[in-house]
């Protein structure tokens, strides 16, 4: 029997709704696996947590969290409560960057279902490999002078560790898929790191002679990804640039909403994190309307980390047939809850493990 010993940060708003049902959708699976249990350890930090302590997480949250083998991340921030950059930086960004999760993975597919703004989605299915922890969200930059002489400079940082590193992590799951691959780039127009980036993607392909690639210029691949996403399998991009090409997967979804994501660190050192794309969505609180397929679909994610493959296909699977089935939030288009969009994506996990019986 394998255990997993997850930390749980349900965080803000909708996430304190959508993670218990996403652990309940774990449960399910476990007791169909038979040989496989989750130990959850639940941490309440976010914008309560500030308010009565003024810090988003203790000052030793960092230590209690490494001891774990993933960290289940629900939503973070209120900003009635604590200013945005407040509660993303004390929580979510230092999560991610002290534990040097430099790898970002964000799917998207087509969803019978759901209803798409694509007029011929073609059954689409690809996964944005996203650069997490440099490129150019860096920190290195700054402001001089006032008025009209004001100047902003904001760096982009691109190192060749971290650029091999999301390239070889996009090449090792191209291998997995139809084993194919594209590189987002702009080199045409940014003088320097894009030049750079492309020729490390060169470099490393040379060691993946199986892998087709191609690369594609930011602002045409943007285009190709709504008139023809299903042309894309794995695609890899910088911090910007895959931060940018997310927001359209969702969109070409159907909703921002049922969109998952992984925080990966790579050496396994320090745990990786799983969130959905979604925010708190305070408006909604309490309401039983939260959509919990982005938490739920975050969890298939953390089960592949873990090996569970098998089980996190499951899991996608019973999303499906349940959204096929009408099973949807109001978000997009339904009327049922969030526990019976989570009660229907059980059954049908229930159904699967009896149809191979």
């Amino acid at each position: 029997m394998k255990q997993w010993n997850i930390a749980v940060i349900p965080g803000d708003g909708i996430g304190k709704e959508v993670v218990p049902e996403a652990l309940r959708v774990l449960d399910t699976a476990a007791s169909i696996q038979g040989n496989v249990t989750f130990n959850y350890t639940e941490f309440p930090w976010g914008s309560d947590y500030y308010v009565e302590h003024g810090m988003m997480m203790p000052e030793d949250g960092m230590d209690q969290l490494k001891q774990f083998d993933a960290i289940f991340l629900g939503a973070v921030g209120d900003p009635n409560l604590v200013p945005d950059h407040i509660s993303l930086w004390g929580l979510l960004l230092k999560i991610r960057r002290d534990f040097q999760q430099s790898i970002n993975i964000r799917p998207a597919k087509y969803f019978e279902g759901l209803k798409t703004p694509l007029a011929d989605p073609n059954n689409f299915d690809l996964i944005v490999v996203r650069e997490n922890s440099e490129g150019e969200y860096s920190e290195v930059g700054g402001r001089i002078h006032k008025g009209e002489d004001q100047i902003a400079i904001q760096n982009a940082i691109f190192t060749r560790k971290g650029t091999e590193n999301v390239m070889r992590y996009a090449f090792e799951l191209s291998k997995t898929r139809t084993g194919h691959l594209t590189s987002a780039t702009k080199s045409n127009g940014i003088f320097h790191t894009m030049p750079f980036w492309d020729e490390v993607f060169s470099d490393i392909k040379q060691e993946y002679g199986t892998v087709e690639t191609k690369k594609w210029h930011i602002d045409a691949l943007a285009a190709l990804l709504v008139t023809r996403p299903s042309d894309f399998d794995v695609i890899v991009a910088s911090n910007l640039f895959g931060d940018i090409l997310t927001d359209i997967g969702g969109a070409i979804m159907g909703s921002i909403g049922i969109a998952p994501s992984a925080n990966i660190n790579v050496s396994g050192e320090f745990p990786s994190m799983f969130e959905p794309v979604h925010g708190s969505a305070p408006d909604i609180v309490g309401q039983n309307i939260a959509n919990p397929v982005g938490q739920i679909w975050t969890a298939k994610l953390m089960l592949e980390h873990f090996g569970e493959i098998e089980l996190g296909e499951q899991v996608l699977a019973a999303i499906e047939e349940a959204t096929k089935n009408g099973y949807k939030t109001p978000d997009i288009g339904g009327a049922h809850s969030t526990t019976e969009v989570t009660d229907e994506i059980c059954k049908q996990l229930v159904n699967q493990k009896q149809l191979n019986l």
